[in-house]
């Protein structure tokens, strides 16, 4: 006799289930996310392994796969290493930590237009070339749509298995007869499950189809990149939950409007997060960019115009140089506008107080804009330093040296802080043809090859050595 379908209602930003439909929810706090869901507690353990065995376990797995069924010590597991399979895109392959790992569940999210079936049909058609076995599935575009843009990417895209199709089972299905070497899932929120009720993109639907996927991968040793919305705050659509049951989740950053694209690993289970892959949009799709540093400063015009400073950032492994840019303008308004781009508002807001107080530097009745030229991102307050000197330099109209670099930590003191990796920073400061770096005076070495490390204690100090 079938189980009688019951009504849940379900937050579609954490997940958590709830009784009855209010309009916040008491989990995560946030308003307006709890839908009507039906829930029909029918799905099958032998269609959520994909077809899997007596034991739980698809044919062909691995050894040392999990769902073992039997729980072992851990020092009886096998270690072995893991053979990770080159994509042919370097950055694609550096974003990831050296290469997709079979058997890894991979989340590609980004802005509607960013890129994210472009470059994963090239990564496709990057290992149909080298002899790997691949199977892309479409759930939302038609195979003429698809085949367009292998039109545009080359010939060995064309090679690339298509399937059309929506329902998780029969992917699996699919995959386990066609075994490839990567299975592209685009998008999850099209992918359903018949053993759930709800329409596709509801959060049981997007949570179980992710579930049962994750399950055939390690079964299987097939690895699986699911493509994934976005809201409108950015976030991935979808639970919670989704990003915590994958491996891997990439995320494309920066305007689709830009020519450039940032593919930054903000989880990875098999390597370092934060790692960014930078890609040129082109033609014929995404191209690696092998020097992000050259790429962000490639415009600079900072021999013509104030404002402008430049900061070394680490991005997971990978030091980049990024041009900083302020600009103070006499407010026309009651009320001055503080207006970031590529940096938290709350820190600039910190450092106009900083800069006010301890560097007698006027900008309460000025407009203050900075922007991280190129789309890039500060994360860490390295950028600090960078950004007061290209506000300085914006307020007393001087233009600095383009062929210095800032790097610290301002404290609310005034005072300059060490940060992580600098020698690095140096490194990757020199390399790109910089003459002076001003430095926190703890911790500073002496000098990077031609580069002049000058060491500083406090933001006023700073000012006054580059005259601004």
């Amino acid at each position: 006799m079938p189980t009688r379908a019951r009504t849940q209602y379900r937050c579609s930003e954490c997940g958590a289930d709830h009784a009855k439909w209010s309009g916040r929810c008491d989990v995560c706090g946030e308003w307006n996310t709890i839908a009507e869901e039906r829930d029909g507690s029918r799905t099958s353990r032998k269609r959520a392994g994909g077809g899997a065995g007596k034991s739980g376990r698809a044919s062909g797995a691995d050894a040392n796969t999990p769902f073992t069924g039997a729980p072992a010590r851990l020092a009886t597991v096998a270690d072995t290493a893991t053979e990770r399979i080159a994509t042919g895109l370097s950055e694609f392959d550096f974003a990831l930590g050296g290469g997709i790992v079979p058997g890894s569940l991979i989340l590609v999210g980004g802005e509607p237009g960013i890129g994210k079936s472009t470059v994963l049909l090239q990564v496709a058609a990057a290992l149909e070339a080298a002899g790997r076995p691949t199977l892309y599935v479409s759930g939302e575009e038609s195979p003429v749509q698809v085949k367009l843009r292998a039109d545009r990417i080359g010939s060995s895209a064309l090679d690339v298995p298509l399937l059309a199709e929506t329902d998780v089972a029969t992917i699996m299905d699919v995959a386990a007869a066609a075994r490839p070497a990567l299975l592209i899932v685009d998008s999850i929120q099209t992918v359903y499950s018949a053993d759930l009720e709800g329409a596709p993109g509801n959060v049981g639907q997007v949570r179980e189809c992710a579930a049962q996927l994750m399950r055939f991968a390690k079964e299987s040793g097939v690895a699986i990149a699911l493509i994934g919305h976005v809201t409108k705050g950015g976030g991935i659509a979808g639970p919670k939950t989704l990003e915590h049951i994958v491996d891997t989740v990439l995320y494309f950053e920066g305007d689709s409007t830009l020519e450039h694209r940032v593919l930054r690993a903000t989880k990875n289970r098999f390597g370092s997060v934060d790692e960014i892959g930078v890609f040129r949009m082109t033609a014929e799709g995404l191209e690696g960019v092998g020097n992000p540093s050259a790429l962000f400063l490639s415009d600079r015009n900072a021999a013509h115009a104030s404002g402008s400073a430049v900061t070394a950032l680490v991005e997971g492994s990978r030091p980049v140089l990024v041009e900083v840019q302020g600009l103070a303008a006499k407010s026309g308004y009651g009320t001055s506008q503080r207006v970031a781009t590529g940096v938290d508002g709350k820190r600039m807001a910190m450092l106009l107080a900083v800069l006010e107080r301890r560097a007698a530097l006027p900008t309460s009745a000025l407009d203050v804009f900075v922007n991280v030229v190129g789309g890039a991102r500060v994360h860490e307050p390295a950028g600090d330093l960078a950004i007061a000197a290209a506000l300085a330099s914006s307020v007393h109209d001087r233009i600095l040296d383009p062929r210095h670099v800032f790097i610290g930590e301002v404290g609310l003191g005034g005072e300059l802080r060490p940060v992580t990796q600098l020698e690095r920073r140096l490194a990757e400061a020199a390399r790109m043809g910089m003459t002076t770096a001003f430095v926190p005076e703890r911790g500073a070495p002496r000098g990077v090859g031609a580069l002049a490390v000058r060491p500083m204690k406090a933001i006023g100090d700073v000012f006054a050595a580059v005259g601004a």
